[in-house]
């Protein structure tokens, strides 16, 4: 049975604006919703890591084939490879690699992911929660801002949320806010009171105590659904990641890589400037339904490399400790990003 969103006012102090401030404590009014009809549709699909090997002449768009056309990841193999020749890579169980030969079409193709996401879960519960990141995810997000998504996502029912920021005034060039609002928020009508961002009045400890408050009481009035291990389980979380393997404000070997009894911490000391940022814990990240890794540029091939190739050692970059709980991961690569990739990676 689905579940309506009830309609409420948030007590705490999160910050939920149109445009950049230095502070301001605003409420986060929810909106009724009517529920859609259920949607069948799964919205990646994958394909057996032994029928996909990452040689030069597979590293092509997925311009002709996405999952619109297929209606289930239940398919039998030659069905599954017959739609998708020779434009999925790789996957292993619920991961799959995406690679694309320019971040242009990988940008393209992130958009009608996320958008066949959208149409999705608005059928099925009358809403859309979506996590973005800071750094270069943000402009792989630009074709969402065109036609024909501009006019057809229904930008009514989405809410949205940031999986780490740092603790600056909103009008701050390290914002992931100001950074999100001026390549992507401002040019979509998703509704200012449901944009759920940081009270940057606040101390870090204070500010990720406010977003934590902020996300319990979206859970218990059912705007965001709760995982079966009790962390709010978000519909899509578009990721990116560091050059060290860093997501979110997590860093290699840092002890806020341990922390589960919060949904969101906060960090003093981060290795990259500036130091005081909030983060979701990699509970919050792992409890997500789908998450896209977004990754371009030679910058990134080394983490990728040792991500995604078959080679493990004991220490685990933070990249490579997202384990969803029951969710599908899909990395979204350009060439040179997976230019030290060996043919079989290990996903």
């Amino acid at each position: 049975m689905n579940r309506q969103p009830k309609s409420g006012n948030l007590k705490s102090s999160a910050l939920l604006m149109a445009a950049p401030v230095s502070s301001a404590a605003l409420s986060y009014g929810i909106l009724r919703r009517q529920p859609s009809p259920i949607c069948s549709f799964s919205a990646t699909f994958f394909l057996p890591l032994s029928s996909a090997t990452l040689d030069q002449s597979r590293r092509v768009s997925l311009s002709s084939v996405w999952p619109s056309q297929l209606r289930s990841r239940r398919r039998s193999l030659p069905s599954l490879l017959a739609m998708a020749s020779e434009k999925a890579l790789a996957s292993k169980g619920d991961q799959g690699l995406l690679v694309f030969d320019t971040e242009e079409e990988l940008s393209a193709s992130l958009a009608k992911y996320t958008a066949e996401l959208s149409e999705k879960f608005i059928r099925e519960r009358g809403a859309f929660t979506v996590v973005v990141s800071g750094g270069s995810l943000i402009k792989s997000l630009r074709k969402l801002t065109e036609s024909p998504y501009l006019e057809t996502i229904d930008w009514a029912k989405w809410h949205t949320f940031w999986v780490d920021e740092r603790v600056v005034p909103k009008d701050h060039e390290d914002s992931n806010y100001k950074l999100a609002f001026d390549g992507f928020l401002s040019k979509v009508p998703i509704p200012p009171d449901q944009v759920c961002a940081i009270n940057d009045a606040l101390s870090a400890p204070g500010a990720a105590e406010d977003y934590e408050t902020a996300l319990k009481h979206l859970v218990n009035i059912g705007v965001v659904v709760k995982s079966a291990s009790g962390y709010p389980r978000f519909d899509l979380m578009l990721l990116g990641m560091g050059p060290d393997g860093h997501i979110a404000s997590l860093f290699p070997n840092h002890p806020l890589l341990n922390v589960t009894d919060k949904w969101v911490t906060f960090i003093k000391d981060s290795p990259k400037p500036p130091p005081e940022r909030i983060t979701f814990t990699l509970p919050v990240i792992n409890s997500s339904s789908y998450v896209a890794m977004v990754v371009a540029g030679a910058g990134k091939a080394g983490v990728v490399g040792k991500a995604l190739g078959n080679e493990k050692t004991a220490d685990l970059l933070p990249v490579e400790m997202i384990s969803l709980e029951d969710g599908e991961l899909t990395w979204f690569a350009d060439n040179a990003a997976v230019s030290m990739l060996p043919d079989k990676p290990s996903l």
